[in-house]
């Protein structure tokens, strides 16, 4: 019975997220929501210009009806399905109006940054507020082992470290086609494989519609790219991901599942320090995906290869916390 309803929330997140592609692409055409490529990104990536953005939208609706219909078959709603829904709506909607104005009010920057930052922060505090009302646990878990540790009022902070760091390195990821869908989908699945191995059956059912609505999204996202997810969708899988690693007390793991992330991250810390400190880029260009074009890999290796690391940090993850 389980082994269907996750067989049926994959095909059902990959269905609405193909169906409603031919719908939503040639609307987002209408409205001139094409997306804007900075200057003094990689040349190559000019031809972009004007393709579709803000297809996130896609995403959110298949993981929303998904989750809902086959939460619906199989249980009661949980709180921890509308507190997944609710981080990943809420930085999906932050994300929306960050590529509103980017797109309809031609300011290229979206949001400044305090403004994404507050917004980002308001939506973790909120969560982190029902999240203890409801009496979870303010433990993380040592991978690997039977040991955590209770961080109390700290665990707040920690919260809000995640999910705005979280969504934000999520969100330096989507910067080629299919580079995010991909490292997307395999990070979740994995996810999806732990919360079942804990019985966290909600969670591993919202996880597979997010890898279903993220496949079925890249059939229009791999290069050439079709439509882009935008803002709207990477900040909201990257909530969503981190609330994820939070419910399973997985939020160590998630560096490590996150490895891309994390990777990508590092790479625009370490140029902005080096670059400040030094005068001196430690890469061609950062985040590191654009690295690897600027040294000559053509778009689609350098998205494959780092899909195959994302393969390789899930495996490690599941088997660190499965079989280790």
């Amino acid at each position: 019975m389980l082994e269907q309803v996750i067989l049926i929330t994959l095909v059902m997140g990959f269905l609405i997220s193909v169906l409603l592609s031919p719908i939503t692409i040639p609307f987002l055409r209408r409205l001139k929501f094409g997306q804007s490529i900075r200057e003094e990104g990689p040349k190559s990536h000019q031809k972009k210009s004007g393709t579709p953005t803000m297809g996130g939208v896609m995403i959110i609706i298949s993981i929303i009806i998904t989750t809902i219909a086959m939460t619906g078959k199989f249980s009661q709603l949980g709180v921890e399905m509308y507190l997944l829904l609710f981080v990943t709506v809420g930085y999906g909607l932050l994300g929306f109006l960050d590529d509103f104005i980017k797109v309809v009010m031609k300011r290229n920057l979206g949001l400044t940054s305090r403004q994404k930052l507050l917004g980002q922060v308001i939506i973790a505090v909120i969560f982190y507020l029902v999240f203890t009302q409801y009496g979870f646990q303010k433990t993380i878990s040592i991978p690997g082992t039977e040991l955590s540790i209770d961080l109390g009022w700290g665990y707040v902070v920690l919260v809000i470290f995640m999910l705005v760091g979280g969504s934000n390195a999520v969100n330096l990821t989507d910067g080629l086609d299919g580079l995010l869908s991909g490292t997307a989908a395999i990070a979740f699945g994995a996810f999806a494989v732990l919360a079942w191995s804990q019985s966290q059956y909600d969670v591993a059912i919202f996880s597979v519609a997010v890898v279903g609505a993220v496949l079925g999204f890249l059939v229009f996202n791999a290069h050439p790219a079709k439509v882009f997810m935008g803002d709207t969708g990477s900040l909201a899988l990257g909530g969503a991901i981190v609330t994820v690693a939070i419910l399973t007390k997985l939020e160590i793991l998630l560096v490590l599942i996150g490895g891309v992330f994390v990777i990508e991250t590092l790479s625009v810390i370490i140029q902005v320090i080096s670059y400040k400190t030094t005068g001196k880029r430690v890469f061609k260009m950062s985040p590191l995906h654009h690295h690897y074009e600027l040294v000559g890999w053509s778009e689609w290796r350098v998205v494959v290869t780092f899909w195959t690391i994302g393969l390789v940090f899930a495996v490690l993850g599941i088997y660190i916390e499965v079989w280790l």
